[in-house]
């Protein structure tokens, strides 16, 4: 095992999908491309056993194997010495949540839960209310009118092509540990927890020790055979205690480099006691985007989306209603089971409560959380920020808030925890699945982790960030597009031009919803957005058909028009139809064009600038797959297309052009100065420019390497360009790396290649 002193923290990483398509030996080959590149450590997608055919690897069915599908065992072997033979870390992906239950036969232990029942050794595993299905497990997969299509079949129960087990002994339905329901009762009824409102992933406990060992058997073998180096753990929000699971891991890991896919709301901080490097870098990303945004956007673009949509938009009450119509709707199952908790503790104490007004109040509970959960004690003042709000928005319950506040404030109660296990559920399907769907006023901005509400941060505000976050977080990554992210990283760096050009913005879509008219003009705002971002000529031909499938999930996300379980025909084809006139109508795409062209080389100029940004400020930065080229994805699955690795390298090695090659430049060479002069990325300290054009540069020395990019392109232009203007550099003779130009500080020569620089000292 890696003791703490000799624990390994990566320079950087760079992010492979491993799928059936794409295994642990197509990544192993990959691995001198990446090191080439400058990468530290490759950091690989779950690999542990999950549903047959899964492209993501997050619906684990077992714990004690790598997936043949993607390699196996033996997978892993040749890449992580592969990985050894080019001195690279390796960080992996790990899902403790929840384990994936779609084909029941391919999970032994939620197979053997549902053929033996609460008498299973696995039935602690799951986190069952066996009382509320009186002593079953409700599974919601029966069609509408189609219970007859359920039949017993020897030792199994067919329903069409799933499979179910019959208990021993037994010859009916009534007789299983189990019962086959409605698709529609998973809402209301629904007794296990699952990972949102995803009926086809089941929670496990790993709060229980016997099935924390069980569950991370292989996780402790990878270090054990010093196979894996670090781990990014998953959605930690959906465990009962974090804390403790995160010092469970850091016993079973010898204490190595681990990462949380935490989501943090602007102004909040990740707790100081959890034995962890730091978040997923999320919130990193926000800050990246909204230093390169124009705050002189913001009114003339929400004037525009208040046209749009017909009346002012309010964000907050947005987010307040779309989180309550969840605990309403798709998770409402959860919020009976926190009520049947509460019910336990208030009978205990001889209380009482009406049970419709403690579910209702849960329900706003939830909706006025400010965050995505607390950790009691800590977090404390979140819980009663949300009981503040809900008293406000609801004085009709106070009697009932008065017996739920002291109970879901002692964190050692049962509902208490239930309901912080809960409260992230909501914010995640209520925000980002929803409300980021329903407000287009500069889509860049509606990314995981971000709140759109915040248009854009000064530099001063910037600065003050990355010198925090020097000197709580160091080690924690740094990300600008991820697999879960709504759009890459350049198709916002497009967008975000907008805020520059909300007059061309507005005439431009104008015209667009003229020709290609579309029901709801602010889903067409955002749609048009995401085709302006996606738009480069090397993904034409694949093109139309990613936008018709970003097209369904947007509106079906956003749900106010149409619905993944209801969809309306008629609004549905007149979006795609809009899609398709871009292809098909000259008129339509001249349109678009001449805005594509106006934006082209700006964006690239905020692509370049977010790229050098990320990957040289504080934290560990890590490159997603393909993303050193241009990242044109939108929401997944399409952020999880195959990356032509072997054009890359060609590019690299300077045998095949690409229209990015400057990315890749600028990749190669700031991941490559951080790799091999670490000492130079050891501080923070903002560098000054004086001129007329001092507030279009971005720039900071991290201990001897000093970083520089533009921001707002478009009014540098206008204004002349740099013109006297130079940047206060510290004592020195300063070299660019970039293009090996030395530099005075001079910025009109210093950036007269590419609108970033890269400084170095010449001695």
């Amino acid at each position: 095992m890696t003791s703490h002193a000799e624990r390994r923290t990566p320079h950087s990483t760079y992010r492979l999908q491993v799928s059936p398509d794409f295994t642990l030996y197509d990544a192993a080959r990959v691995l001198p491309y990446l090191h080439d590149l400058g990468v530290d450590w490759a950091y690989l997608s779950p690999l542990l056993a999950s549903e047959p055919g899964s492209t993501h690897g997050y619906d684990v069915v077992a714990f004690d194997h790598v997936d043949p599908e993607r390699g196996g065992a033996e997978g892993l072997d040749a890449f992580s010495a592969e990985a050894r033979r080019l001195g690279m870390g390796v960080l992996v992906d790990i899902v403790p949540n929840h384990v994936g239950v779609a084909t029941p036969a391919e999970d032994p232990w939620w197979w053997d839960v549902l053929r033996l029942g609460r008498e299973s050794e696995h039935a602690t595993a799951f986190d069952v209310d066996w009382a509320a299905g009186d002593g079953r497990i409700l599974i919601p997969v029966v069609g509408d009118d189609d219970e007859g299509a359920i039949r017993i079949d020897g030792d199994v129960v067919r329903y069409h092509d799933q499979r179910f087990p019959m208990a021993p002994d037994t010859t009916t339905l009534e007789e299983q540990h189990y019962e086959l329901v409605s698709w529609r009762a998973a809402d209301e009824e629904l007794n296990y927890r699952r990972f949102f409102a995803v009926n086809t992933l089941a929670a496990v406990r790993v709060e229980d020790p016997e099935v924390f060992a069980e569950t991370h058997v292989e996780i402790k073998r990878w270090f054990d055979e010093g196979l894996v180096d670090g781990l990014r753990v998953d959605h930690p929000d959906g465990l009962r205690d974090p804390k403790r699971y995160l010092d469970d891991l850091a016993a079973l890991t010898g204490d190595a480099y681990v990462l949380v896919e935490k989501i943090l709301e602007p102004g909040e901080e990740l707790p100081r006691d959890w034995a962890t490097s730091g978040t997923t870098g999320y919130d990193a990303l926000a800050l990246v985007d909204r230093v390169l945004t124009d705050p002189a956007g913001e009114a003339p673009l929400t004037a525009l989306e208040d046209r749009l949509r017909g009346a002012p938009v309010d964000w907050e009450r947005m987010v307040h209603d779309n989180k309550r119509a969840v605990a309403d709707g798709i998770l409402h199952s959860e919020v009976l089971r926190i009520t049947r908790e509460v019910e336990r503790v208030l009978e205990h104490r001889i209380e009482s409560a009406d049970d419709d007004a403690v579910a209702d109040a849960v329900g706003e509970l939830l909706a006025c959380f400010p965050v995505y959960r607390s950790y009691l004690p800590e977090g404390r003042d979140h819980l009663a920020q949300a009981f503040a709000r809900a008293r406000e928005e609801r004085p009709d319950l106070a009697a009932t808030y008065d017996v739920l506040e002291p109970v879901l404030h002692d964190e050692w109660s049962q509902p208490a925890r239930r309901f912080q296990q809960t409260s992230g559920m909501v914010m995640a399907k209520g925000v980002e699945d929803c409300s980021f769907y329903r407000w287009s006023r500069l889509t860049s901005l509606n990314e995981v982790g971000g709140d759109p509400s915040i248009f854009a941060i000064r530099v001063d505000d910037f600065h003050e960030a990355m010198a925090a976050r020097q000197r709580d977080w160091p080690d924690a990554m740094v990300t600008l597009s991820t697999h879960d992210t709504k759009r890459g990283e350049d198709v916002r760096a497009r967008i975000t031009v907008l805020a520059e050009e909300p007059g061309h913005w507005e005439r431009a879509l104008d015209e667009l919803l003229r020709l290609a008219p579309v029901p709801d003009p602010g889903f067409g705002s955002l749609l048009w957005q995401a085709v302006l971002g996606a738009w480069t000529p090397e993904h034409l031909p694949d093109l139309r058909d990613r936008l018709h499938g970003y097209a369904e999930k947007a509106m079906r996300e956003a749900g106010d028009r149409t619905t993944w379980t209801e969809p309306d025909e008629a609004y549905e084809s007149a979006v795609h139809a809009a899609v398709d006139a871009l292809f098909d109508s000259d008129e339509v795409r001249a349109v678009l064009a001449d805005l594509a062209a106006r934006i082209e080389e700006p964006g690239r100029s905020n692509a370049l600038a977010a790229k050098l940004v990320a990957i040289t400020m504080p934290g560990v930065p890590d490159v997603y797959q393909g993303s050193e080229l241009w990242e044109t994805s939108l929401v997944d699955p399409d952020n999880r297309r195959p990356v032509d690795f072997d054009h890359r390298a060609a590019v690299l090695a300077g045998e095949a052009t690409d229209d990015a090659v400057d990315k890749l430049h600028v990749t190669c060479t700031a991941l490559t100065l951080r790799r091999e002069r670490p000492e130079l990325f050891t501080g923070y300290a903002p560098v000054t420019a004086t001129g007329a054009a001092a507030g279009h540069v971005v720039a900071f020395d991290r201990g001897g390497a000093i970083t520089v990019a533009t921001r707002l392109p478009v009014g540098l232009a206008a204004a002349g360009g740099w013109r006297d203007t130079r940047l206060d550099l510290p004592p020195g003779r300063w070299h660019d790396v970039l293009t090996g130009v030395d530099t005075d500080g001079h910025l009109a020569d210093l950036l007269a290649t590419h609108p970033v620089a890269l400084l170095v000292r010449e001695d």
